[in-house]
């Protein structure tokens, strides 16, 4: 199937991204990054939005930068980007396993990690990573910017706190220190499913025993 008629938007700033969704988020408008979640839906008509901001063009948006104690990844950063540990000490480790049980691999050079945060599908490693980590989710709209929590952004399946005239602009992950360890395991029917269920869990090692159990996580899918 072909998706609905739409009208095309191709900002090259973020200013010019947030003024142009302002505009159309009334006529329920979508900004399309990766694509993988909204254009397939699209296709089976399941949306049809009547406008697309395609962010691709903005050059900020696409920043992957240690910023002080966090790591920040902009919105157009692919899933790809984390084949190899972008950052050092176990947080750089952790992407780096994590992201080889996303989909396949055409898959993750056109997706991003915000767009798999923003869609929050239950089925997501990537909103586990970020739940279990306590990333902060950077959100931009002609009112302002705003930080949100992972607790307070994820509020159920495939439903978020972001407001229509907003764009994720970027999350920022926290620097986890050299004592953390972590432990990451998915299982699904075939390589490259959704996960079924996958854990993700984190402690502080201190003299070769764990001292302090940090955080736990668990995604089951309503795939299953």
């Amino acid at each position: 199937m072909k998706p609905a008629p739409f009208r095309y938007h191709a900002p090259k700033t973020i200013e010019e991204a947030v003024d142009t969704l302002a505009e159309v988020a009334g006529d329920d408008g979508r900004v399309l990054a990766g694509g993988q979640s909204l254009v397939p839906i699209m296709a089976f008509r399941l949306a049809r939005p009547a406008h697309l901001v395609d962010i691709n063009g903005v050059e900020a948006l696409r920043r992957l930068a240690v910023d002080g104690d966090k790591l920040s990844i902009g919105a157009c950063v692919r899933h790809a980007a984390f084949h190899k540990p972008v950052v050092g000490g176990p947080l750089g480790r952790l992407l780096a396993k994590v992201v080889r049980h996303i989909a396949h691999y055409p898959i993750r050079t056109r997706g991003t990690f915000c767009g798999s945060i923003a869609h929050a599908d239950p089925a997501s490693e990537w909103c586990l990573v970020a739940a279990t980590l306590g990333a902060e989710m950077v959100a931009r709209s002609k009112r302002g910017q705003r930080i949100i929590a992972a607790d307070d952004f994820f509020e159920g399946i495939m439903t978020t706190a972001l407001a229509e005239d907003e764009i994720l602009t970027a999350v920022r992950l926290p620097i986890i220190s050299d004592q953390t360890r972590f432990g990451f395991v998915e299982f699904n029917r075939r390589a490259g499913d959704f996960a079924i269920v996958a854990a993700l869990v984190t402690v502080r090692v201190a003299d070769g025993v764990i001292a302090e159990a940090l955080a736990l996580n668990v995604l089951a899918s309503i795939s299953a």
